[in-house]
């Protein structure tokens, strides 16, 4: 395998599994599912991400939002996945690897949701642990970063357990649900990971 990959090279086809999870890209036959999860967990949600534009849980807007996973995924720059419970094939959350960086950094930054009625279950720190060997393995990343809100101590002890290491803390680092929210800036190297 290459040290580094080069922008024109095809991504490899991902679709990690195990611990009773399979982790896909997202597929228009998905809309319904997603956007029933993502509706029922709303109030859930808001607090923890952007604000959601006015038709995100339209078919229109899902659509919309695969050709850009679409074109992330052809350009390296991203890789969406959504979190499926196996013995049903339910739905349970999603993942994604983006502001993925080649060269002389190898690094891409995590984020995750994961449903309401799901939450508190050990789902999303079982799926991180399913990725993590294929972002580390067959992309060849070097860096995964991921950043929290301080008071989501849920997500504070999902990044834990899987080994990431609090790194800092970013001043008004991002805009959630409307505000500039500081941030604990994780990080996790693939020598920690394998190590």
């Amino acid at each position: 395998m290459a040290l580094f990959r080069l922008p024109s090279s095809a991504p490899p086809p991902l679709a990690p599994r195990g611990s009773g999870l399979s982790l896909r890209v997202p597929q228009m036959s998905d809309f319904a599912q997603w956007s029933q999860l993502r509706e029922m967990s709303r109030a859930f949600l808001t607090p923890w991400e952007p604000i959601w534009p006015s038709d995100d849980l339209t078919r229109s807007g899902f659509r919309r939002r695969l050709r850009r996973y679409e074109e992330d995924l052809a350009a390296d720059r991203a890789y969406p996945f959504l979190i499926f419970r196996e013995r049903d094939e339910m739905l349970v959350g999603g993942v994604t690897l983006a502001n993925v960086r080649r060269g002389i950094v190898q690094a891409g930054t995590i984020g995750y949701w994961i449903g309401a009625p799901f939450a508190g279950n050990g789902y999303m720190t079982a799926a991180l642990k399913v990725l993590l060997p294929s972002l580390f393995g067959e992309l060849n990343l070097h860096r995964i970063e991921a950043a929290c809100i301080p008071t989501n101590t849920a997500s504070v002890r999902v990044l834990e357990k899987c080994g990431f290491v609090r790194e800092g803390k970013a001043r008004r680092y991002l805009c959630i649900n409307g505000v500039w929210q500081d941030h604990y800036l994780f990080g996790l190297l693939a020598d920690d990971f394998r190590g």
